[in-house]
């Protein structure tokens, strides 16, 4: 009779347990459906082909924000008085590099709003890109851009012209520039051009150097449409 007793009660406490976790598979089922397929993301590695939505910030040569797509991003440096300007995000099919030189994105200004006015070069959208491949929807990284050394020397009377006084610069200033991937047809006005913000990095009476490259993102998948 003991034997037969303890058999009953093991027999029950097994079924105790197999209806407790019964009853907590059917909450992690119901928890899981009300977040619809969205869940489904968590585990999805971006593939070549996939379209994927980014949240990135830039970084210049002193490793400060310059640009960025993430409001925590933009607080914080706002906070600190930190010169920044606020994107919307980037969306782009991975594997597919970018067929022109400069790639246009939103800005948002307190005057215009949000229009397409500043210029991310082609090898800074190229290299985001590549290495979205094998990320996960949440997942940040930091990516080191290459080509970053983009100096270009302007003289005193090349930034008179373009209404910039060279007794106002210092060393590490920022210089906004316009750039154009038709550089003819700034000459003859006839081109589109996009604003780009560049580092003072040398400076004499005659002439300053400014650097327009960037050379590390941080780059995050907000979400990911998976290619068929």
């Amino acid at each position: 009779m003991g034997d037969k007793k303890q058999k009953e009660a093991m027999m029950k406490k097994d079924k105790q347990v197999l209806v407790v976790g019964a009853c907590i598979l059917f909450v992690v089922l119901m928890i899981l459906s009300g977040m619809g397929s969205g869940w489904l993301t968590m585990f999805t590695v971006v593939k070549p082909g996939d379209s994927v939505v980014v949240d990135y910030t830039l970084y210049d040569l002193n490793g400060n924000p310059i640009l960025t797509s993430s409001q925590t991003v933009y607080t914080r440096a706002a906070e600190k008085g930190n010169s920044i300007l606020f994107s919307k995000q980037l969306a782009m099919v991975t594997g597919q590099n970018l067929g022109k030189s400069i790639y246009p994105v939103s800005i948002y200004t307190g005057t215009g709003g949000w229009s397409k006015e500043y210029a991310l070069f082609s090898v800074e959208y190229d290299a985001i890109n590549q290495a979205l491949v094998g990320m996960k929807t949440g997942e940040q990284k930091r990516i080191q851009l290459p080509n970053t050394s983009m100096a270009q020397e302007w003289s005193a009377e090349q930034l008179t012209r373009n209404g910039v006084n060279i007794t106002d610069l210092s060393l590490g200033d920022g210089l906004a520039m316009s750039v154009s991937d038709n550089p003819e047809g700034m000459i003859s006005n006839t081109s589109v051009v996009y604003t780009r913000i560049g580092q003072v990095i040398s400076r004499t009476n005659e002439s300053v150097t400014v650097d327009f490259g960037y050379p590390s993102a941080d780059i995050s998948i907000v979400s990911i449409n998976a290619k068929n």
